[in-house]
């Protein structure tokens, strides 16, 4: 059984709420050609979920929030004009 705890973070950037949720690590499936996957966080989103960054446990809260807000920002989310 793991002992891992699933996290999970929102950050509310321009009155749009982002929700992310850290998944546990997957080993590498050799018969099926799939690489092993790191814990990782993930941007919820309906029926989809999209790799974020590495889950590092026990990392601050504060410091959580300000790489996903960076993460965010990269990517254009952050800006007016999308459905905000």
């Amino acid at each position: 059984m793991s002992a891992f705890k699933v996290e999970q973070h929102r950050v509310s950037i321009k009155r749009r709420t982002f929700h992310f949720v850290s998944y546990e690590s997957v080993p590498a499936n050799e018969k099926r050609g799939e690489p092993a996957l790191p814990s990782m966080w993930y941007l919820m989103g309906p029926g989809k979920r999209w790799p974020v960054m590495p889950h590092i446990p026990g990392q601050a809260d504060a410091e959580v929030d300000l790489e996903l807000r960076r993460w965010i920002e990269e990517q254009g989310l952050g800006r007016r004009g999308l459905g905000n």
